[in-house]
């Protein structure tokens, strides 16, 4: 990596920091020119605008996300070994130490109904995971550690959902049990839907 784009990614990375705590439509060039102890027209050379750096500030964490959560997942055997992966590591993405938490969680509240361009990357991003999620409980049933009638978009709603109660419980009511809850409820979803052992 040239030592611009090593700049420009410590720059972002600062902006998803920083876009944790005040949200997207808080982030500005001034306020990050602030935290960094940088000049305003410095800032403007990586971004031209307060939406430019709202949409490289998501996909970075978009970025992030991805080389924390799925790419060390995929290291482990098809099936269940690397769905329970990838839940341990979204897990641990929720417990990381950014500010705010989840950038992209906060921004879906944010951005629900605010039409836009940085709704458009954030719902894409978010099908896009929901689509991998999906698919990696499709191959846990191909490996025949799911039942063939599992449906995946459900179970993918689930553990969603299991992960939105995880990041609230957590980060707004300080509950440090609610990593290992959600770790029961992953089980629970998983028995639920076991392929039966062969002969049984």
């Amino acid at each position: 990596m040239r030592k611009g784009e090593q700049t420009r990614a410590l720059i972002l990375n600062e902006a998803v920091a920083l876009a944790s705590q005040v949200g997207l439509e808080g982030l500005s060039i001034g306020s990050l020119a602030d935290r960094l102890a940088m000049s305003k027209s410095g800032l403007f050379a990586h971004f031209g605008s307060k939406e430019d750096l709202q949409l490289l500030t998501l996909k970075q964490a978009q970025s992030l996300f991805h080389e924390e959560v799925f790419s060390p997942a995929l290291k482990h055997p098809r099936g269940l070994p690397r769905l329970r992966a990838l839940f341990s590591n979204w897990l641990q993405w929720v417990k990381r130490d950014l500010p705010g938490g989840c950038l992209m969680l906060a921004a879906s509240a944010e951005y629900d109904d605010r039409p836009g361009a940085v709704r458009d990357l954030l719902v894409a991003g978010q099908r896009e995971l929901r689509g991998a999620i999906a698919k990696a409980i499709r191959i846990a049933i191909d490996e025949g550690h799911l039942e063939p009638h599992t449906d995946p978009w459900q179970l993918t709603f689930e553990l969603f959902g299991t992960v939105l109660a995880t990041h609230h419980d957590f980060r707004l009511l300080g509950d440090a049990r609610a990593l290992e809850r959600a770790g029961t409820a992953l089980e629970r979803l998983i028995e639920a839907h076991r392929a039966a052992a062969p002969g049984a």
